[in-house]
Protein backbone atom coordinates (compact mmCIF):
# COMPACT_ATOMS: atom_id res chain seq x y z
CA UNK A 1 0.00 0.00 0.00
CA UNK A 2 1.66 3.38 -1.10
CA UNK A 3 1.11 6.06 1.81
CA UNK A 4 3.70 8.50 0.22
CA UNK A 5 1.88 11.90 -0.30
CA UNK A 6 0.56 13.12 -4.06
CA UNK A 7 2.72 15.45 -6.08
CA UNK A 8 1.77 19.08 -4.77
CA UNK A 9 2.27 20.42 -8.02
CA UNK A 10 0.33 17.58 -10.81
CA UNK A 11 -1.36 16.11 -7.68
CA UNK A 12 -0.09 12.77 -9.17
CA UNK A 13 -0.62 9.37 -6.78
CA UNK A 14 2.72 7.98 -8.40
CA UNK A 15 5.28 9.58 -6.35
CA UNK A 16 8.19 7.67 -5.18
CA UNK A 17 10.75 8.46 -2.15
CA UNK A 18 14.32 8.80 -3.32
CA UNK A 19 17.10 9.65 -0.63
CA UNK A 20 15.35 12.50 1.95
CA UNK A 21 13.20 13.61 -1.27
CA UNK A 22 9.70 12.69 -2.87
CA UNK A 23 9.75 12.66 -6.81
CA UNK A 24 7.02 12.55 -9.16
CA UNK A 25 7.78 10.97 -12.20
CA UNK A 26 4.87 12.64 -14.35
CA UNK A 27 6.12 16.00 -14.15
CA UNK A 28 9.59 15.71 -12.47
CA UNK A 29 8.86 17.79 -9.54
CA UNK A 30 10.84 16.83 -6.61
CA UNK A 31 10.26 18.10 -2.67
CA UNK A 32 11.71 17.15 0.60
CA UNK A 33 10.42 15.32 3.16
CA UNK A 34 10.94 18.09 5.73
CA UNK A 35 8.94 20.69 3.79
CA UNK A 36 5.95 17.59 3.26
CA UNK A 37 5.91 17.04 6.65
CA UNK A 38 5.35 20.97 7.70
CA UNK A 39 2.90 21.39 5.75
CA UNK A 40 1.07 18.04 6.88
CA UNK A 41 1.44 20.11 10.60
CA UNK A 42 0.58 23.47 9.72
CA UNK A 43 -3.47 22.30 9.26
CA UNK A 44 -5.42 24.73 10.15
CA UNK A 45 -9.12 24.01 11.72
CA UNK A 46 -11.43 26.71 11.06
CA UNK A 47 -14.94 27.62 12.62
CA UNK A 48 -18.23 28.44 10.68
CA UNK A 49 -17.54 31.82 10.17
CA UNK A 50 -13.49 31.00 9.20
CA UNK A 51 -11.87 31.62 12.43
CA UNK A 52 -8.96 29.57 13.31
CA UNK A 53 -9.53 27.21 16.18
CA UNK A 54 -6.75 25.36 18.52
CA UNK A 55 -7.08 23.21 21.35
CA UNK A 56 -8.46 24.55 24.56
CA UNK A 57 -10.62 26.92 22.72
CA UNK A 58 -14.35 27.74 24.15
CA UNK A 59 -16.98 27.33 21.42
CA UNK A 60 -20.83 27.87 21.12
CA UNK A 61 -22.85 25.45 18.60
CA UNK A 62 -24.86 27.51 16.09
CA UNK A 63 -26.95 24.68 14.92
CA UNK A 64 -29.68 21.98 16.52
CA UNK A 65 -27.60 18.94 16.90
CA UNK A 66 -29.19 15.82 16.96
CA UNK A 67 -27.36 13.07 18.58
CA UNK A 68 -26.65 9.63 17.28
CA UNK A 69 -28.22 7.16 19.03
CA UNK A 70 -30.39 9.13 21.58
CA UNK A 71 -33.36 11.10 21.12
CA UNK A 72 -32.00 14.14 22.66
CA UNK A 73 -30.68 17.57 21.17
CA UNK A 74 -27.68 19.42 21.84
CA UNK A 75 -29.34 23.14 21.18
CA UNK A 76 -28.73 26.09 19.16
CA UNK A 77 -26.03 28.56 21.83
CA UNK A 78 -24.76 25.73 23.54
CA UNK A 79 -21.05 26.60 25.23
CA UNK A 80 -18.37 23.99 24.74
CA UNK A 81 -15.12 24.55 26.71
CA UNK A 82 -11.98 23.45 26.17
CA UNK A 83 -12.31 21.56 22.71
CA UNK A 84 -9.76 19.59 21.20
CA UNK A 85 -9.13 18.95 17.82
CA UNK A 86 -8.23 16.41 15.41
CA UNK A 87 -8.08 14.84 11.98
CA UNK A 88 -11.13 13.20 10.47
CA UNK A 89 -14.96 14.04 9.83
CA UNK A 90 -15.51 15.37 13.43
CA UNK A 91 -12.47 16.91 14.04
CA UNK A 92 -13.54 18.48 17.29
CA UNK A 93 -13.61 16.09 20.31
CA UNK A 94 -14.90 17.88 23.54
CA UNK A 95 -17.28 17.02 26.64
CA UNK A 96 -20.82 18.34 26.99
CA UNK A 97 -22.81 19.44 30.06
CA UNK A 98 -25.48 16.55 29.96
CA UNK A 99 -24.36 14.61 26.81
CA UNK A 100 -20.71 13.18 28.28
CA UNK A 101 -17.98 12.76 25.52
CA UNK A 102 -19.00 13.85 22.40
CA UNK A 103 -17.62 14.75 18.96
CA UNK A 104 -18.50 17.86 16.59
CA UNK A 105 -17.95 18.85 12.84
CA UNK A 106 -16.32 22.48 13.02
CA UNK A 107 -19.11 23.77 10.37
CA UNK A 108 -21.59 24.17 12.99
CA UNK A 109 -19.29 26.10 15.71
CA UNK A 110 -18.25 29.39 16.45
CA UNK A 111 -15.46 30.85 18.45
CA UNK A 112 -16.56 32.41 21.55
Amino acid sequence: MNNLPCCPKCDSTYTYEDGSQYVCPECGHEWSRVTQEAVEEQRVWKDAFGNALKDGDSVTVIKDLKVKGSSSVVKVGTKVKNIRLMDGDHDIDCKIDGFGSIQLKSEYIKKA
